[in-house]
């Protein structure tokens, strides 16, 4: 029996460029699943909204509280313009919401973006918080989309996404589903860009024209997490501590500091792709667009580098945490145990009905 159904999955990254939305159609069939992106589209955050998502991991309880609230008020009002606009009536939204807290070692993860006032103001069912009971199950509560690449994107050995971080996801020879954060990708970049005034350096070409500073690629190859053996996730305090600090050369010009950079991650990234025996590799996130980046990844690796059309490249964690939901939905495995750590496979993720569902 074939059963169709429609998710809107939303996404909001970690470098902050905007809200992604992907109205979604997942298929199931006798020998897997099939999925369709019908709609998408990437909103910009309010400037106010976004200065409190780069402030609040030093908030007090009571601020982060209050900032989930008006974030989940401001979902479901993007939620309903999309829905109106694309004439679309899904049956169900996956929300991972903005993350403003991540120190799984600590027991602390908060994806903010509220869900029950999401269903109430959109009349939707609503399935948010998809990390914290794989964290309080002391796992890392992250990556959660390799279920998705196991399940939809099966053909490619690997799937490396490079968005705020980038992270890869592969089976490994006993047919464990490995994941983990490989390295700051967009973060980093945008920062830089940011030197420049420009919110990214688009396709790469700020890097292009710097030249590698071997005393800073030195310094950022060696930072103590590269050396840590997955389950591993990375976070924005990571970067604000360990990583950004690195950065701070005067005597680097803009360009030789994002060449450096550039140079860094696609180093990190090919050494975790060249460890596995790991033929091809999708490649998708705002990074894939960084010719620079993908350029320099494929020159140190000889894996085959998929780079597919541009709604999968933007859209596919937001395709992926629709599917997350439906699975919640469904009662059926949605986090691994062994990419996150967590002492066994969940269906996570909490569910707020509404009246009409």
């Amino acid at each position: 029996m074939i059963e169709t159904y429609r998710v809107t999955g939303l996404m909001s990254g970690s470098s902050m460029d905007g809200v992604d939305l992907a109205g979604c159609e997942f298929t199931r069939h006798n020998s897997g699943w099939e999925y369709a992106i019908l709609a998408a589209d990437t909103l910009p955050y309010p400037g106010s909204l976004r200065e409190k998502l780069e402030q609040a991991c030093n908030w007090d309880r009571a601020k982060i509280k209050a900032l989930d609230i008006e974030l989940g008020e401001f979902y479901a009002e993007i939620l309903n313009d999309f829905h109106t606009t694309q004439q679309l009536a899904p049956d169900l939204i996956a929300s991972h919401g903005h993350t403003i807290l991540h120190e799984p070692d600590r027991g602390i993860t908060l994806q903010a973006g509220h869900g029950g006032i999401m269903a109430e103001k959109t009349g939707i069912t609503v399935v948010n918080d998809f990390r914290s009971a794989d964290v309080a199950q002391g796992g890392q509560g992250a990556p959660l989309v390799p279920v998705g690449d196991r399940l939809l994107f099966g053909a490619y050995d690997a799937c490396l996404n490079l968005g705020g971080f980038a992270n890869i996801s592969y089976d490994d020879s006993t047919g464990q589903r490995i994941a983990y954060d490989l390295c700051v990708t967009n973060m980093a970049l945008n920062w830089i860009a940011g030197l420049n005034g420009l919110e990214f350096d688009e396709g790469g070409s700020i890097a292009q024209k710097g030249q590698l500073d071997s005393r800073l690629l030195c310094i950022l190859n060696n930072l103590k997490y590269y050396s840590t053996a997955p389950p591993k996730s990375l976070g924005r305090e990571w970067f604000l501590v360990n990583f950004l600090p690195k950065l701070d050369h005067k005597n680097l010009s803009v360009s030789d500091l994002m060449a450096t950079t550039v140079e860094h991650i696609a180093l990190q990234i090919a050494s975790g792709i060249n460890a596995q025996e790991i033929n091809s590799v999708l490649v998708t996130g705002g990074g894939a667009l960084n010719q620079t980046l993908t350029e320099r990844l494929k020159y140190h690796t000889s894996t085959q580098i998929e780079i597919p059309d541009i709604l999968l490249i933007q859209f596919k964690e937001a395709l992926v945490f629709a599917f997350l939901g439906l699975l919640r939905i469904q009662g059926e495995i949605n986090c691994l145990s062994s990419v996150t750590g967590g002492k066994k496979d969940l269906s996570t993720g909490t569910i707020y009905r509404t009246k009409n569902h």
